[in-house]
């Protein structure tokens, strides 16, 4: 049995076990997020104290036009705007040695990233993410009816936002009614950009976590397949819906640092 075969049937086993002997896993490591679609960093406040406590650094920026950055809000907001904010975290923080963790469209955000700045980055990870090609777009990846959909949201809106999708079912109504009162919509062009990479292909290790409790039209299901079949990835799942940070924040810090503690 091939290795990637046997971590994806370990499924949450894989988490335990992390859980368990957390004296395994990298110290000090930076993680990095470029984080979903109408969230901001303030959707990962659960894993900070988690990431902490295990000696990492977690480091959450929020992209132009959503979170504390609301009022940058603007119709030219774009995926390039996005890969320019994380950019300039890397930049101004001068952060090296980075894993980068995409998360949903995060991973559009992420694969930019990393093209251009693979020399500060050891690993990807995308979680339950979007894994665009040179060239593609996010609606590019989207099954024709929803790219119909969100394109329906947008003239149903103001012309040139795409308003939140719906919270996963299994959210608590405590984090229901807090995830409420934060989320935006988002600029449409984000998901109409295609992402622009100055190579094939990014040459870094990479990971894809995928979330077991999966969403309506199970959008991230294409990319585990890939992750599971092609050389160069490890490929992982966790028993949680799409934002296992939110409703599963214990078993996905165990998994990350599970997942850095076995790249050699």
């Amino acid at each position: 049995m091939k290795r990637r075969d046997v971590l994806q049937a370990a499924g949450v086993a894989l988490v335990a076990s992390a859980a368990a002997a957390p004296a395994v896993a990298q110290s000090n490591v930076t993680f990095l997020v470029a984080h979903g679609a109408w969230s901001a960093g303030w959707a990962w406040k659960k894993m900070h104290p988690l990431m902490s406590a295990a000696g990492h650094r977690l480091i959450t920026p929020t992209y132009t036009g959503l979170g504390d950055r609301e009022h940058l809000a603007s119709p030219s907001n774009d995926l390039e705007t996005h890969i320019q904010d994380v950019l300039a975290i890397i930049k101004y923080e001068d952060l090296r040695n980075i894993v980068l963790i995409g998360h949903s469209y995060g991973g559009m955000v992420a694969t930019g990233v990393a093209d251009r700045a693979r020399e500060r980055i050891t690993q990807l990870i995308y979680l339950d993410a979007f894994v665009p090609k040179n060239g593609q777009s996010l609606l590019d990846l989207l099954p024709p009816s929803g790219r119909l959909q969100m394109q329906e949201r947008v003239k149903a809106g103001d012309g040139w936002r795409v308003p939140p999708n719906p919270t996963p079912p299994d959210t608590a109504e405590a984090d229901v009614n807090w995830i409420a009162e934060r989320r935006l919509p988002q600029s449409f062009k984000t998901f109409e950009t295609p992402l622009r990479l100055s190579a094939a292909d990014i040459a870094l290790p990479r990971s894809y976590i995928y979330c077991k409790r999966i969403a309506p039209g199970d959008p991230f299901r294409p990319f585990a397949e890939r992750a599971k079949s092609e050389a160069g990835w490890r490929y992982y799942e966790i028993d949680a819906s799409h934002s296992a940070h939110v409703t599963a924040p214990e078993a996905l810090a165990a998994l990350l640092q599970q997942i850095v503690a076995e790249r050699v």
